[in-house]
Formats: structure tokens, C-alpha cells, sequence
């Protein structure tokens, strides 16, 4: 049985709230669950004491134990110390303009001067 640390969403339309859970990785999002180990709230400002809330020794016990954190988890995990933060690669450069696109621009700059 795969463990999941995950985000499991409750709160109001509109005003998002999330429980921490530990989970079985097939069970649903807001369904079924292990333990709550923490909360999170988005609406709190980002330096906001309660804006996220962990029980540290709950985590390295589930972690000990082979449970994976989602993305979010683990951005949360590796700010609080916990496990180490989680590594992205570089973003994709599909939005900058093409090659042709750059030289048009290029020669504008070099008209302009």
C-alpha cells in the first residue's frame, strides 16, 4: 500500500482550507485517510504564523515509514526542515519569441541606435 502525505481540500466555495493527511495513494482526494499531520491556509498572508501548521514528529514518522509528499507537501516539508526541498528543473522557453522573430527585433534595435 503506497502512502501519500497530500493536501485534502475543505473550506467554503471560494475560501480554500486544507487538511495535511496521510493517505493510501489510490484512495480519492477528500476521501479517505490515515492521519492528519498539518493544515494549510492560502487565504492567510504568506509570513502569517498559522498559515501553515505541521506536526513535525507525526511527518518523519510517516517519512521513516516510506510515505511520498506531493510537490506541495514537500515545498512545505523542505521549508519547515523536514525533508529535503524539492530540486525543479529549468522552465520551458516556449513563450520567448522564435529565432526569425529575435532577428526582426535584433535589426530594429541596430536601425534605432
Amino acid at each position: 500500500m503506497p502512502l501519500k502525505i497530500r493536501l485534502s481540500r475543505s473550506g467554503a466555495k471560494k475560501r480554500p482550507f486544507y487538511h495535511i493527511v496521510v493517505a493510501d495513494a489510490n484512495s480519492p482526494r477528500d476521501g479517505r485517510f490515515i492521519e492528519r499531520v498539518g493544515t494549510y491556509n492560502p487565504m492567510l498572508p504568506a509570513d502569517h504564523a498559522d498559515r501553515i501548521t505541521l506536526k513535525n514528529e507525526r511527518l518523519t514518522h510517516w517519512l521513516s515509514q516510506g510515505a511520498q509528499a506531493t510537490d506541495r507537501v514537500a515545498k512545505f516539508l523542505g521549508k519547515a526542515g523536514l525533508a529535503p526541498a524539492p530540486v525543479y528543473g529549468e522552465q520551458p522557453k516556449q513563450s520567448a519569441p522564435k529565432k526569425k522573430a529575435q532577428e526582426r527585433a535584433a535589426e530594429r534595435a541596430k536601425a534605432a541606435a
